[in-house]
C-alpha cells in the first residue's frame, strides 16, 4: 500500500504549506502558495534595504549636506572672484580711458597753446625781422661759423622721445606732449597710439618752427653784433673816432632758470639791442666820408708833399685829384649842412660840406655849384659839375677831408669805406 500524498509515477508530491491560526474554539487556517512565500520575502527584504538607506541617510545627511554647501561656497568664491576679476580690468581700462582722454584733452591744449604762442611770436617777429634783414642783410657777418642744416636741424628733433606715464614722476615738467598715453606695450597699433605718434609728430614740427625762430632771431642777433664790431674795429683801425658801447661780457647774478616764453622774449630783446647797436654804429660810420667822391676814376695826385704843377717846387696836397671831365656830377660823400659855396682862390669855384664831428670835405675846381649855404645834404646828393676853375693846368675833383680844420688825407677814409661799404 503506498503512502498517502505519493504518485507511482512522480514520486512524492509536494504540499502547500499551510498557517493554522487557533483562537479558542476557532480555528483558520490559510495555505501559502509559494508564489506568495516569495512575494511576502522580496518584500520583506525591500523594506528591510529601504530601512537601511533611510537610517544611512539620516546618518549621513549631515555630512552630504555640509559637502553640497561646501561645493555651492566654492562656486560661488569662485565667481565672485571672477565678478571682482572682470570689474577690476574694467576699472583699469575705464581709468586708462580716463587718462588717455585727460592726456589728450592737455594735449591738444597744450598744442593749441603753442601754436597760438608760435603765431602770436610770428607777429612780433614780422617787423623786427624786416628791419633786421635791412639793417644785416645777407651779407655774411664777419667770421661766420657755419650753422647746421635746416634739414639736419628737424630731423634731430623729428626723433623726439615719447615718455611713458609710468616713467612720470611728481616733479617731471616735461611738456605733457611728450607724453605717451600707453602705459604698456602693445603688439597690435591703436587708434590711441596712432594719435600718440600724431602728438608727438606735431609737438616735434612746432618745436622745430620755434627753434628755427629763435635759431633765426640768435643769427641774425649774433651776425648784427658781428657787423657793428666789424665797422668799429675798421673805423678805430684807422683812427676815427666812433661813438659807440658794444660791450656784450656777461656779468654775475642769481642763476634764474627760463621757460621758453623768457627765453624768446630775452632773444628778441637781445635782437633789438644788437640792431640799435648796429643801426648806431651805421649812423657814425656814415656821417664819416667814406665814399669815393669820384668812383672808377684814377687819382692823379694823392695826398702829401708832391712838386707842384704851376711853380715846379715841393709843395703840400691838401687832398686828393681824381681825373675827371669838364660836367661830370660831383656829388657829395657823406651827409651834411653847405657852409661854403663860390669862388674861393686857388680852389676855384668851391663847396664846403660840413658832416659834424669836427669833419668836413672840400670839392674843388668845379665847373658849376648847384647848391647854397645852409643847405642840408644827403650822402650822394648832387653839389655841381667838375672843371678846371682856379689854380687848375686842367680838368680834374679836387676832393679834401678835414678834421677840425685840418687836412688830413682821404685815401684813409677811402680805404675805410671800401671796408665797411657792406655792412652799410
Amino acid at each position: 500500500m503506498k503512502p498517502t500524498g505519493q504518485s507511482a509515477v512522480f514520486g512524492r508530491r509536494k504540499e502547500p504549506h499551510t498557517v493554522i491560526i487557533a483562537r479558542g474554539n476557532e480555528i483558520r487556517h490559510f495555505t501559502i502558495r509559494p508564489w506568495l512565500a516569495a512575494f511576502i520575502g522580496s518584500a520583506l527584504a525591500a523594506i528591510a534595504i529601504g530601512y537601511l538607506l533611510a537610517t544611512s541617510y539620516l546618518v549621513l545627511r549631515d555630512d552630504l549636506i555640509g559637502a553640497t554647501t561646501a561645493r555651492q561656497a566654492r562656486m560661488q568664491q569662485a565667481y565672485e572672484d571672477r565678478i571682482s576679476a572682470l570689474r577690476a580690468q574694467v576699472d583699469r581700462i575705464t581709468s586708462r580711458q580716463l587718462l588717455d582722454q585727460q592726456l589728450m584733452e592737455t594735449k591738444v591744449s597744450e598744442l593749441l597753446a603753442r601754436q597760438t604762442q608760435l603765431s602770436q611770436r610770428h607777429g612780433r617777429l614780422g617787423p623786427i625781422l624786416e628791419r633786421a634783414e635791412n639793417e644785416v642783410g645777407d651779407v655774411p657777418a664777419a667770421s661766420d661759423a657755419p650753422t647746421k642744416p635746416e634739414a639736419e636741424i628737424t630731423g634731430s628733433l623729428s626723433q623726439a622721445p615719447a615718455y611713458s606715464v609710468a616713467s612720470l614722476s611728481a616733479g617731471d615738467t616735461r611738456p605733457f606732449s611728450l607724453w605717451s598715453t600707453r602705459s604698456d606695450p602693445l603688439d597690435n597699433e591703436t587708434a590711441a597710439d596712432r594719435a600718440d605718434k600724431l602728438f608727438v609728430s606735431i609737438n616735434a614740427s612746432l618745436k622745430a618752427i620755434e627753434n628755427q625762430q629763435l635759431t633765426r632771431i640768435t643769427t641774425l642777433a649774433d651776425n648784427a653784433y658781428k657787423n657793428a664790431d666789424a665797422i668799429s674795429q675798421a673805423l678805430e683801425a684807422a683812427g676815427l673816432p666812433v661813438d659807440t658801447e658794444l660791450d656784450k661780457n656777461d656779468v654775475g647774478g642769481p642763476l634764474v632758470l627760463l621757460d621758453s616764453s623768457m627765453i624768446f622774449d630775452g632773444k628778441v630783446k637781445e635782437l633789438d639791442e644788437a640792431l640799435d647797436a648796429l643801426d648806431q654804429v651805421k649812423k657814425e660810420a656814415r656821417k664819416l666820408p667814406l665814399t669815393n667822391p669820384a668812383p672808377g676814376r684814377a687819382v692823379t695826385s694823392p695826398f702829401g708833399v708832391r712838386t707842384d704843377p704851376i711853380l715846379g717846387t715841393a709843395a703840400l696836397h691838401t687832398g686828393m685829384d681824381f681825373r675827371a671831365p669838364i660836367g661830370m656830377p660831383a656829388k657829395v660823400t657823406a651827409a651834411g649842412v653847405v657852409t661854403k659855396a663860390g669862388w674861393n682862390g686857388g680852389y676855384g669855384r668851391m663847396v664846403e660840406v660840413d658832416h659834424g664831428n669836427g669833419f668836413s670835405t672840400r670839392y674843388g675846381h668845379l665847373s658849376e655849384i648847384d647848391v647854397t649855404v645852409g643847405q642840408k645834404l644827403a650822402a650822394g646828393d648832387l653839389i655841381g659839375k667838375t672843371g678846371s676853375s682856379g689854380r687848375s693846368t686842367g680838368p680834374h675833383l679836387h676832393y679834401e677831408v678835414r678834421h677840425n680844420g685840418e687836412a688830413v688825407d682821404p685815401l684813409r677814409f677811402l680805404a675805410v669805406g671800401k671796408k665797411v661799404a657792406q655792412y652799410l
